[in-house]
């Protein structure tokens, strides 16, 4: 940062007391603690020692990751008076030795259920390019502190589209890697068998820098796949080899916006053309991600809800106690199609390097009542922003989703993401692909004026 990091930070937070108290982004802000981290910055400067990756970078984090200290709410009240976290969650110590500087915790729907930001307990979050609109979910005030510029970088997680949802909704970049591919210790859980955690950013470098912070393996997580690591960053020149792209149509279309279509077809003719392709089985696939996450869910917080249901947001409660109702013939069957779904993907890979699907159907929605259209009815938001990201989560794929421009410049029109998918640790493809698109001007974040 110019004019020294303590300086940077100190614009910073300032920035954040300015506008936030409108978008209700953080649900904490720890101002002393991160000036004290950026003066660190600021003297391993002045001594010469060499700069680390994200050496002074501000950012925030969804509030269900651990942080020393502080109690981890995942967006609820039940949690509200549980012991503080011992450490860190392994994401967060990893930005942080990367020198990234922790400014605070960010809000989300209750328990990661939801994708809106529409939280019972600490309010709604405005998405920045119009307030009365939603910001997406669950991770809603990562995205939005990120388009709104009070951070560079944020952390959210995505079991059903958590990340992407909200990246489209708020004109930002936000990946979603390999199910199992960095580490989950020290995130409150959703539903263990789809959880992902992963970054946003304005820009594909910092995304990258913060993916390659974060990886590596973990024996805290026992889950996390045995893959090496891969370094994205170091490879972002824009340069392409010749890809084989695939267009997802069908499900992926069907209750598609324009807008929506018109963005897919923009990064299609910019990678120079894509071949239809139609995955087998992908409405059945979504549904059987609902029955699975619906099941994990509310046996995970069975034992709370018998005690104390009432403390819960009523939207999340339900669809909880539903799940936990679920018969486990219906689950089983569940994981034979994921099972299933995942050989149709598979094949798809053997003809394609990269799949293109909107992040979401629409833009935001309006805030108040949100609905969307889905094959002629009237549909909540809430629950069914994920159309096109939950089958994706489903396969377990890595995914970058990229804000796309308007053709035309100036363009006050809502922004939308397109879904960048490779088989599974492409990471670094995805990204390559993120970057080529950005140096083209095809994607990018607008500046909003958050000064």
């Amino acid at each position: 940062m110019s004019g020294g990091f303590e300086a940077g930070i100190g614009t910073l937070l300032a920035r954040i007391a300015r506008h936030d108290p409108v978008l209700n982004c953080f649900t904490s802000v720890f101002a002393e603690q991160a000036l004290a981290a950026a003066r660190q910055c600021d003297l391993r400067r002045a001594r010469g020692e060499p700069a680390r990756p994200l050496e002074g970078v501000p950012f925030a984090v969804k509030n269900l990751y651990d942080v020393a200290g502080v109690v981890t709410l995942a967006g609820s009240r039940v949690l509200a008076h549980a012991p503080p976290a011992a450490q860190d969650a392994t994401a967060v110590q990893r930005l942080r030795a990367a020198g990234a500087i922790l400014v605070g915790c960010l809000n989300m729907d209750e328990f990661a259920y939801g994708f809106s930001t529409e939280n019972a307990h600490y309010g709604a979050t405005a998405n920045p390019h119009d307030t009365s609109r939603l910001a997406g979910g669950s991770s809603g005030g990562s995205a939005a502190a990120v388009a709104a510029g009070l951070v560079p970088l944020s952390l959210g997680s995505d079991t059903n589209g958590s990340i992407r949802v909200p990246a489209s909704l708020c004109g930002i970049y936000g990946l979603k890697p390999s199910f199992g591919r960095l580490s989950r210790a020290g995130a409150y859980p959703f539903v263990a068998s789809l959880d992902h955690v992963g970054p946003f950013a304005r820009d594909v470098a910092t995304l990258a820098l913060a993916y390659d912070a974060m990886q590596g393996a973990d024996p805290r997580d026992m889950a996390q796949a045995p893959v090496a690591p891969e370094p994205a960053s170091p490879d972002l020149s824009g340069r392409l080899p010749r890809l084989r792209v695939g267009r997802l149509v069908g499900w992926f279309t069907r209750s598609a916006s324009p807008q929506a279509l018109a963005a897919v077809a923009r990064v299609a003719e910019a990678l120079g053309g894509a071949q239809e392709v139609e995955l087998p089985g992908t409405e059945t696939a979504r549904s059987a991600a609902f029955c699975i996450t619906a099941a994990e869910g509310g046996a995970l917080h069975l034992s709370t809800l018998r005690s104390r249901a009432m403390e819960y947001d009523p939207a999340v409660r339900d669809r909880l106690i539903a799940g936990a109702l679920q018969p486990a013939a219906v689950v089983a069957h569940a994981q034979r199609v994921r099972s299933w779904y995942r050989r149709q993907v598979a094949q798809a890979f053997e003809r394609f390097d990269v799949l293109l699907a909107a992040s979401t159907p629409y833009p935001a929605p309006l805030r108040d009542h949100a609905t969307i259209t889905v094959d002629g009815r009237e549909v909540s938001a809430r629950a069914n922003m994920g159309l096109y990201t939950q089958p994706i989560s489903f396969a377990g794929l890595p995914v970058v989703s990229v804000p796309v421009l308007g053709p035309a410049s100036g363009t006050v029109e809502l922004p939308i993401g397109v879904q960048l998918i490779t088989r599974p640790f492409a990471e670094r493809l995805g990204l390559q692909v993120a970057a080529s698109l950005e140096q083209q001007g095809v994607t990018g974040c607008r500046e909003l004026g958050y000064e």
